[in-house]
């Protein structure tokens, strides 16, 4: 059987090395003979901001006066302003996500965070990616519970069903569900750990190799099949999609090897992605400088991601979040301090997208959370929630989210 050109687009990383070197349900899958490994498969990306971003100079509310006033030297000027519904605009450094609000793929929820009052980094991403805001005794993460309370038809356990990025297994995906941090599939050194068996070693043939349970219900040995037609393809060698031009650095590298990996059709179904340097107590810029750099590689990446995967952007969800905001006014240094609320992004294929979601609280001096910081009006989990519930099917955020009444009644209707 020949593979059609859709199949080749759509797993590119297969084709690479042509039918005669894949393993037999790799090749099955490409001809579209495997109907299981073609099925659809969802999958959400949560992206975290470290540090602290400034939402207020991410999606400026350019139609509030008070904005202005509070910021007479960081603030983006009207003119320089991508307007997006005539009150709200992006940084100017942003303009990748331009196409992508005009097609309607991508959603922003403002004044979005945590309702702990705490200004202090490691607590409040703590508490984000616990899912718990204000409980320290939380032990798992809450990427890692939705996993886990996933109805039994969507419960494929690949080895790559959870996956982040980095030298170590984020406090997101700690927990029962086995998952794996990835620091470069160019050389396949993975850390995480498996709750029911040995540490894992260094490199994914250890991971395999150990795993003395049944974690990987008899697709263990067919994923560890696809690893080596990856080494044999040379990774280092992957060709994005046309126009998608990820940005050299930590961020793109890690999402243009996400979009390998789910291009090669290898089970990912949650992944997750950091970005750091947002914490800009002094000369943060406007225009220009520390935060549009940052704007620059955070959205060129995202673009670039969302171009790469092509027809599979259809079934991913991509969720960005920042531990909280910053203060509403500048402080001494040109920069800004811990704040509050802060922004949310919402890109996929399900999206209601060409929308600020939300409730603008203001900035007003009566309107700051504590007299100087944006209020949150939109708890994360309310977002993160309807994100698990509309597009992974796992009506138990209860279980995900405890604590917190997140009946769909109340969601944003982000997704379709």
């Amino acid at each position: 059987m020949s593979i059609t050109r859709r199949a080749f687009l759509r797993d590119g990383a297969l084709a690479v090395v042509g039918t005669a070197a894949l393993p037999s349900f790799l090749a099955r899958a490409a001809t579209g003979a495997d109907s299981t490994l073609r099925g659809r498969n969802k999958r959400l990306v949560v992206i975290f901001q470290r540090g602290a971003a400034d939402g207020l100079n991410i999606i400026v509310p350019h139609g509030e006066a008070a904005y202005y006033g509070m910021r007479p030297s960081i603030n983006i000027p009207r003119k320089e302003v991508l307007d997006l519904d005539g009150f709200f605009g992006l940084h100017p450094a942003m303009a990748s996500f331009v196409p992508l609000w005009n097609q309607h793929h991508l959603a922003i929820v403002h004044a979005a965070g945590s309702p702990d009052p705490t200004r202090s980094h490691f607590d409040a991403q703590d508490f984000m990616e616990s899912g718990t805001p204000g409980v320290k005794a939380t032990e798992d993460g809450w990427l890692n519970r939705a996993l886990h309370s996933m109805p039994a038809s969507t419960t494929d356990k690949t080895a790559f069903r959870a996956i982040a990025f980095g030298s170590s297994l984020p406090r997101i995906l700690s927990g029962p569900e086995p998952a794996v941090a990835v620091n470069n599939i160019n050389d396949f050194g993975v850390g995480g750990r498996n709750p029911r068996a040995a540490p894992l070693a260094n490199t994914f043939e250890a991971m395999y190799e150990n795993s003395v349970d049944t974690v990987f219900h008899g697709t263990g040995k067919q994923t560890f099949e696809a690893v080596k037609m990856l080494k044999s393809a040379d990774p280092a060698k992957y060709s994005p999609a046309p126009g998608a031009n990820y940005p050299r650095g930590r961020f793109g590298d890690s999402l243009k090897q996400l979009a390998q990996l789910i291009k090669a059709n290898l089970g990912v179904q949650v992944a997750f992605a950091d970005i750091g340097g947002w914490d800009h107590h002094a000369n943060e810029g406007s225009t220009h400088g520390q935060i549009a750099n940052g704007l620059r590689d955070f959205s060129q990446s995202i673009s670039a991601f969302w171009t790469d995967l092509g027809n599979l952007g259809e079934d991913t969800v991509v969720v960005t979040m920042s531990e909280f905001g910053r203060t509403a006014r500048e402080n001494g240094n040109r920069g800004t301090d811990h704040g509050h609320a802060n922004v949310m992004f919402v890109l996929g294929g399900p999206v209601r997208g060409n929308k600020v979601y939300g409730r603008w609280p203001g900035l007003d001096q009566s309107q700051l959370y504590e007299g100087r910081d944006l209020a949150v009006t939109t708890d994360f989990r309310r977002v993160l929630g309807e994100a698990v519930y509309r597009h992974l099917a796992n009506q138990s955020l209860e279980s995900v989210f405890p604590g917190f009444d997140n009946r769909p009644s109340a969601f944003l209707t982000l997704l379709g």
